[in-house]
């Protein structure tokens, strides 16, 4: 048991020495390393120094089993052969040195005799002139006492060899290697995935805070992670918002006053002409008059969608509760009235989020609105919504192009193709900041042509325990109802 006691500590001590070498590596000279190879090294190391002891206590434990067993048949034999000269010298009134000659006389005739025999003092008596094996290595020795006539003669020796141990030691030590080995490579399989896994939020973050340092338009990662990593991204998102609103003010200045320059030019030349005497004139002062309403209805939609805009990026969705993005898009649907005719929904699996009903219908009102107007072909627009690995994914997709020009400022502030028309550049920014508002994404996945794709990426909604037991017993009643309800199709039995 203290052997085992001192293998154990030893093999605990080599696994600790191996956490405190890795854990101070790592803290030196980890400048040019991955978060992936540090855990790597980590794992593989501590995981491989924990093989490396138990394949020592392993071949221990066999070693100390050898031993004993060894002493176990070293003991019962010379049990035996003591209590075989014990009765002989009993029944024929010998002395133990007499016994020791005839043991000679024995050997000399070629008797193979692989035991000592000892007088009461310890000397040697048998095999005479022999150094005795006792204290050799690989081999251990128990002396058995000789007794006659109630006195203890002398002492039976007998060293067994532990060689055939030790071969089998030998032989059983590549297969506690190989063992180890496996175990090693297995460990350092299972480091890559642990600190990939670890890893890819870490490098997720560290691409989100480049492209808010470049300035690009991105929402936060949606990949769900540690309390420690999601912490860390909403302090980052944080930081961008704060970031992101210093030059707002500017850019959202020179923005504005170039969009307002049109109308307000269009209002401003209308009023010149009606004071200058064009108001005496009906139809021409009906005309002005028209551009006029125009112009200020373009502005109040402007205004509109820059309060909307404002509203959700700086205040984000406040009334969140578990939505059904197929119902909202429905209902996005039939707010365009005759518009949706050529318009098509398909919906797979589950597509709750948790969301703003209202701005979740304002974003796909914004995606539905666009597709119309800018689709060749009105009715090939189709709506899609499904649940994969990445969340709850929603496409728009209509048959055109993109012009090469705003495809990668597509979803920033006053961008648009149609201006001419009263276009006011705010409807896919607002798709964006619902999107990001509610923890997804959108993007244009696909510039045509022949198709436009643009697709909301939301991260599903998380039912409570309560809701699923709800929901299932709901549809185990359901079951039972179907079962005992009587079947009207069935054949009456004849009369």
């Amino acid at each position: 048991m203290t052997r085992l006691i001192v293998v154990a500590a030893a093999a605990i001590g080599l696994i600790l020495f191996a956490a405190f070498v890795v854990a101070r590596l790592l803290a030196t000279r980890t400048r040019g390393l991955s978060i992936r190879m540090q855990v790597f090294v980590a794992l593989a190391l501590i995981v491989g120094a924990f093989a490396f002891g138990l394949g020592i206590m392993v071949i221990d434990r066999i070693e100390a089993r050898a031993v004993r067993l060894a002493n176990q048949a070293a003991l019962d034999e010379s049990a035996v052969v003591a209590g075989i000269f014990g009765a002989e010298m009993d029944r024929g009134k010998l002395r133990i040195e007499e016994i020791a000659v005839r043991l000679e006389t024995e050997r000399e005739r070629g008797a193979e005799l692989s035991f000592e025999l000892l007088d009461r003092d310890g000397r040697m008596l048998f095999p005479r002139g022999a150094p005795s094996k006792k204290g050799e290595a690989g081999t251990v020795s128990v002396d058995s006492p000789i007794v006659s006539q109630g006195q203890v003669a002398g002492a039976a020796r007998v060293v067994k060899p532990t060689v055939v141990m030790r071969r089998l030691l030998e032989d059983f030590a590549p297969t506690v290697l190989v063992i180890s080995l496996v175990l090693g490579a297995v460990a350092a399989a299972a480091a890559a995935l642990i600190g990939r896994a670890i890893a890819r939020p870490i490098e997720n973050l560290s691409t989100f805070a480049e492209k808010v340092s470049a300035g690009e338009p991105v929402a936060a990662p949606l990949e769900p992670a540690g309390r420690e990593v999601t912490r860390l991204n909403r302090s980052i998102d944080s930081m961008r918002r704060q970031l992101q609103g210093r030059p707002f003010v500017e850019a959202f200045a020179a923005d504005l006053s170039h969009e307002l320059k049109n109308p307000v030019a269009a209002i401003r030349a209308s009023a010149e002409v009606l004071e200058e005497g064009a108001i005496d004139e009906p139809e021409e002062a009906r005309r002005f008059v028209t551009r006029i309403r125009e112009s200020t209805e373009r502005i109040e939609r402007l205004l509109g969608d820059l309060l909307s805009l404002a509203r959700i990026e700086a205040r984000g969705a406040e009334d969140l509760e578990t939505v059904d993005l197929a119902d909202a898009a429905r209902v996005a649907v039939d707010a365009l009235g005759d518009n949706a005719s050529g318009i098509a929904i398909v919906a797979e699996g589950d597509t709750r989020i948790r969301g703003d009903e209202t701005w979740l219908v304002r974003a796909v009102s914004n995606l539905l609105e666009n597709a119309t107007i800018h689709a060749t072909n009105g009715d090939g627009i189709r709506l899609t919504l499904r649940r994969d690995e990445d969340g709850v994914v929603l496409e728009v997709a209509n048959d055109g192009a993109v012009p090469k020009h705003v495809r990668e400022r597509l979803f920033r502030r006053f961008v648009t193709t149609r201006s001419d028309k009263g276009g006011t550049g705010l409807g896919l920014s607002i798709v964006r900041a619902v999107a990001e508002a509610h923890g997804g994404r959108a993007e244009l996945t696909a510039a045509g042509p022949p198709r436009v794709v643009f697709r909301l990426v939301f991260p599903p909604a998380r039912r409570r325990a309560s809701e699923q037991l709800k929901e299932a017993a709901g549809e185990a009643r359901d079951a039972l109802e179907r079962r005992s309800r009587p079947r009207h199709d069935a054949p009456e039995e004849a009369g």
